[in-house]
């Protein structure tokens, strides 16, 4: 019976669950540098499962990000239920007022507040007449709602870093395919326009590494069509950096090419530190760990 649960050890449980949500919450969404320990064992754990199922079913490893998305989400939400349910749950029979109370003092009624309460539908049949409850409860709406617009806005923000992503890697595509078909490598072109080219390859991977570490869920959604895969493709912009780093080009472009070598160094260490953790003895075994990871041949 509820009435023999020490109240001080359930409602301290109950501040706990929610402290780690909000905890959760706060490292993935508001604070770049943060943790998020539990949403990222979730995106790992995700991603290890679709990545043994997609060795018999390879179309659905794109499903792996969506779904850690919305199993990372909806684990907060859970997270919250539960905590305020359990602070709810020994002051049911006496701090709550049920016009319709079939299982009075139970812990499903507590969930049943708890979950009216935090999708902002309100109170339903049930409503705290204790003072302390009249104030604490609106809270967990507050909560509710800021969960869902927190949500809705991470959501708005990690589709354009993966439109980033997708970018560059078909930009990084289409200056492989053009190499091939003309025959003309770019480190043979005029100097200046080899130096546009490094430029701006260095700076558009620098912003896909920092959305990298603004939004870590991105990692996980991965691309069917090799043109869109940076994973298959920065093992390839690294030999182009490499050439051109080694060629008798003008300092001022060899600059340039070293300034890209250096941006990939540190985007593989991002993702070996952060995500796949196999970190390579140099760039190259780095980057080819990461395309591993995303189950792409070197």
């Amino acid at each position: 019976m509820v009435s023999t649960l020490p109240t001080v050890a359930v409602s301290a449980l109950g501040v706990g669950l929610i402290a780690l949500a909000g905890r959760d919450v706060f490292d993935a969404l508001f604070h770049p540098e943060g943790k998020g320990t539990l949403g990222r064992l979730i995106m790992r754990s995700v991603w290890a499962a679709f990545r043994q199922f997609a060795h018999a079913r390879p179309g659905a490893f794109a499903l792996a990000g969506p779904t850690a998305l919305l199993i990372v989400i909806g684990s907060w939400a859970a997270l919250l239920i539960l905590g305020w349910a359990l602070i709810f749950w020994p002051h049911i029979q006496s701090d709550f007022h049920s016009a319709v109370a079939v299982h009075p003092g139970t812990f499903v009624e507590s969930l049943h507040i708890s979950l009216v309460t935090i999708t902002t539908v309100g109170f339903s049949d049930v409503i705290p007449h204790a003072g302390w409850l009249r104030v604490v409860a609106p809270l967990e709406a507050l909560l509710g709602f800021g969960l869902l617009s927190a949500s809705i806005s991470w959501l708005l923000l990690i589709y354009p870093a993966l439109s980033r992503r997708r970018s560059l890697a078909y930009e990084i595509s289409l200056l492989l395919e053009a190499e091939r078909r003309t025959g003309v490598a770019l480190e043979r072109l005029e100097s200046a326009a080899v130096e546009r080219i490094y430029a701006e390859l260095t700076s558009r991977l620098v912003a896909v590494e920092r959305d990298l570490v603004s939004f870590p869920i991105s990692y996980y959604f991965t691309e069917l069509d090799e043109r869109f895969a940076l994973a298959a493709l920065a093992p390839r912009l690294y030999e182009l950096a490499e050439r051109g780093a080694s060629s008798d080009m003008p300092e001022s472009t060899r600059l340039r090419a070293w300034m890209l070598l250096e941006a990939l160094r540190d985007f593989s260490a991002t993702t070996a530190e952060r995500f796949h953790r196999r970190p390579g003895g140099n760039t190259a075994e780095a980057l080819a760990a990461y395309a591993d990871d995303h189950m792409r041949p070197v």
